[in-house]
């Protein structure tokens, strides 16, 4: 059984109230950080971790922390990023919903590092419920005394916010996130200035994911020392994962980084192995915008090394044979499933969610889309394959935010590991007329039509 830090308190009846957190030692890592510690001894506790962020880019937390100018006089502030939005992604939702107060205390502890006497967290639209609970939780804390004037009889002062997006996805980019939370449209904006230098309301700002912010009271309780025990190399401590698709028992899981994918798939303890007897296809590890790797690149890597579940691990051998921890929404695919539908599915998602602001990606996810939507529904061209590999080579990198990348990535990845399934859609448009083609007949069965060697 591996280390729990985010989960450990999760079943306990009413974990949600302050009085029940409380008693279970929460918020004593805001009493250890003021009473005990300067704001940069907690700074160089976190470095110390190796935390990274675990909203999907794995920057060190820490060094972002360091960024942050404490020269100009301006007011500093921490916003948490809880707009959620990644399809296959849902650990921050769990989180905030069952253990509000565990992310207030983070909130709390890693503001007071910063020095920032104004914190936001900006949820999506779409966790309204969620919203409440959290307003419920910082009333109950401001109450007790943890936010507000003073807090503790340290001087420290610090006012809480939760902020409601509108459901845009864009907004999980931290500097469209600063946008929408000034009230303008959610566009991201051109960096440098880095958020760290020129963030919310040309402040310092430090943006940080809900399960990053988490993570900082039993770093501080503890000691960065310990965390860093927990994982392997660069990837410390535990992450939080999203697990969805075919499998026996998908939900939120904690494990700690080193863990093989084999051991998260098929052990009992986690995921417990495909949901029937189809054989395993395909998985995303990281979310819908990082790449898809087939079944023979799961368990491990192209040089046959066992495949971690860490970010150096799933991204051995580069996009070629590898993908990316990401935000840790682990999708997993049988052989019924269709790689083009799933493609054309995500695609539709990243049109939908571009801001427009760069030309590559406004107009080249539209055209992802109707593509990959011709050749699903029997209208693809031979030369379709290649038009798609063009366009997302022309929008990634093109743009002024990752989501061109996001959008990109797994058209790339899925025509580089399934090209043929391309081809028999485009060849043969009579057999994928059914959007189930591949519950009766598996890809794997009729690959030989397109010179592939049939698997039964």
């Amino acid at each position: 059984m591996s280390q729990k830090i985010l989960l450990d308190k999760i079943n306990i009846p009413g974990i949600k109230t302050y009085e029940v957190y409380r008693q279970n030692g929460g918020y004593a890592s805001v009493e250890k950080a003021l009473k005990t510690l300067t704001p940069d001894e907690v700074t160089e506790e976190v470095k110390t971790s190796g935390l990274r962020g675990r909203g999907g880019a794995g920057f060190p937390a820490g060094m972002k922390w360091s960024f942050i100018d404490k020269k100009s006089g301006k007011p500093r502030h921490l916003v948490c990023n809880a707009d959620e939005s990644e399809p296959g992604t849902f650990k921050d939702r769990f989180l905030m919903e069952y253990i509000p107060h565990l992310l207030i205390e983070g909130m709390i502890t890693s503001s007071y590092a910063l020095g920032a006497n104004l914190s936001y967290i900006y949820i999506r639209g779409e966790y309204m419920w969620v919203f409440k609970i959290l307003e419920r939780a910082i009333a109950e804390a401001k109450a007790a005394g943890w936010l507000g004037k003073n807090i503790l009889g340290t001087g420290y002062d610090l006012e809480l916010h939760v902020h409601c997006g509108a459901g845009a996805y864009i907004c999980g980019e931290e500097t469209a996130l600063i946008e929408s939370l000034e009230g303008k449209r959610g566009n991201p904006r051109i960096k440098p200035p880095f958020p760290a230098v020129s963030g919310l309301w040309a402040n310092p700002t430090v943006v940080n994911n809900v399960e990053t912010i988490a993570t900082v009271p039993w770093i501080i309780n503890n000691s960065g020392e310990d965390y860093a025990k927990i994982g392997i190399g660069r990837s410390t401590g535990t992450k939080l994962i999203s697990a969805s698709g075919h499998i026996k028992n998908p939900g939120v899981y904690e494990i700690e980084l080193g863990l093989s994918v084999d051991e998260f798939m098929n052990s009992d303890e986690y995921l417990g192995g495909m949901s029937s007897s189809r054989p395993l296809k395909a998985f995303v590890p990281g979310g819908s915008s990082v790449p898809i790797l087939p079944a023979e690149l799961i368990f491990k890597t192209a040089n046959g090394e066992d495949r971690l579940m860490t970010y150096e691990s799933l991204s051995d051998g580069g996009f070629a044979t590898g993908s990316m921890l990401g935000s840790g929404g682990f999708i997993v695919y049988n052989d019924t499933a269709c790689v083009v539908r799933n493609t054309w599915n995500f695609a539709r998602f990243y049109h939908h969610e571009s801001c427009g602001q760069c030309t590559p990606c406004r107009e080249g996810t539209g055209w992802l889309e109707k593509i990959l939507w011709r050749i699903e529904n029997g209208q693809g061209r031979e030369e379709d394959i290649e038009l798609l590999w063009s366009i997302q080579s022309k929008i990634e990198g093109n743009t002024i935010c990752p989501l061109g990348d996001a959008a990109s990535w797994p058209v790339a990845a899925a025509i580089r590991h399934f090209r043929d399934e391309f081809e028999y859609h485009v060849r043969f448009p009579e057999k994928i007329k059914n959007r189930d083609h591949f519950v009766a007949e598996p890809f794997s069965q009729v690959k030989h039509l397109v010179g592939g060697k049939v698997i039964i």
